[in-house]
C-alpha cells in the first residue's frame, strides 16, 4: 500500500470530508486505496481512495471557481496557481484511523511512502 504525505491544515480538511481535490503539481497515476500521512508526523493518520487525476486547470478564474474541493483560501489561490499546484487529485472515502500508525520515513521521501506489510497491517486492522 502506498502513503501520500498531506501537509497540514489540508490533511484535516481531507478527514473531515471538507476537502475532495487534493493540489499537485503533476498528474497522479495511481488509483485505489492509499494511506494518508500528515506531514513530520511520522503516522499514518487515515486512508482514502485516488478516484482519479485531473488535467491541469488553466485560469486562475476556474482555481477559485473550485475552492469548495481543494479549500484553497482566496488569499493564497493567486501564489499557488503560478507555482503550478493546479493538478486536482481526486480523493474519495476518506477516513481517519482511530489511533494513528506510526511508520518508518524513508530518506527523500516528499509525496508517497511505499508502506511495510505491518504498517499495513494495523491500518486494516481499524477498516
Amino acid at each position: 500500500m502506498k502513503a501520500l504525505i498531506v501537509d497540514e491544515p489540508w490533511i484535516t480538511h481531507i478527514l473531515k470530508g471538507e476537502k475532495t481535490w487534493e493540489m499537485r503539481k503533476t498528474q497522479c497515476k495511481i488509483r485505489g486505496p492509499v494511506a494518508l500521512i500528515r506531514k513530520g508526523s511520522g503516522h499514518v493518520v487515515g486512508v482514502a481512495e485516488v478516484a482519479g487525476s485531473l488535467p491541469p486547470i488553466e485560469t486562475l478564474a476556474d482555481f477559485a471557481a473550485a475552492e469548495p474541493r481543494h479549500r484553497i483560501p482566496p488569499t493564497r489561490q493567486p501564489r499557488s496557481f503560478a507555482d503550478g499546484w493546479r493538478n486536482p487529485w481526486i480523493l474519495a472515502k476518506a477516513r481517519q484511523l482511530a489511533r494513528p500508525v506510526r511508520y518508518e520515513h524513508p530518506s527523500g521521501a516528499v509525496i508517497w511512502v511505499s508502506l511495510e506489510p505491518r504498517v499495513i497491517e494495523q491500518i486494516e486492522a481499524q477498516l
